[in-house]
């Protein structure tokens, strides 16, 4: 299982400052997607985008105008729904000779909450 951050913005903007004032070096998962809170990625995990990313699982698309097709959606608005969830990590777009193709990057996600702090983790299995 891969770990994915969850930080407060702020701690992210003052990890990323002493990076770049050579005061620490980039962590290791500098690349990883992260979320500000449990919350953020409940926000970006709503019953819409889940049924979104168990149809991308499931069927296969060979295009995002197939998605869109499938799913009943407007093209443009589609796109902007899979852009967040890519930036979130948990699809991927693939070229398909000049279409995009969505593919899932994860199968799980594991949230360990813990109740007298913030240092809440995430732990993400791979597709």
């Amino acid at each position: 299982m891969a770990e994915y951050k969850i930080q407060s913005l702020s701690a992210l903007e003052a990890e990323m400052r002493d990076v770049a004032r050579g005061v620490r070096p980039a962590p290791a998962d500098a690349a990883a997607p992260s979320f500000e809170s449990v919350e953020a990625l409940a926000r970006l995990l709503t019953l819409e985008n889940r049924r979104l990313l168990a149809a991308i699982r499931d069927r296969k698309p060979q295009s995002v105008a197939q998605l869109a097709e499938w799913e009943g959606r407007a093209q443009p608005n589609l796109l902007r729904t899979l852009e967040k969830l890519r930036a979130a990590g948990l699809i991927r777009l693939v070229r398909n000779g000049r279409k995009k193709a969505p593919m899932p990057t994860i199968a799980r996600i594991v949230v360990e909450i813990d109740p007298y702090s913030t240092n809440d983790r995430m732990h993400v299995e791979l597709a």
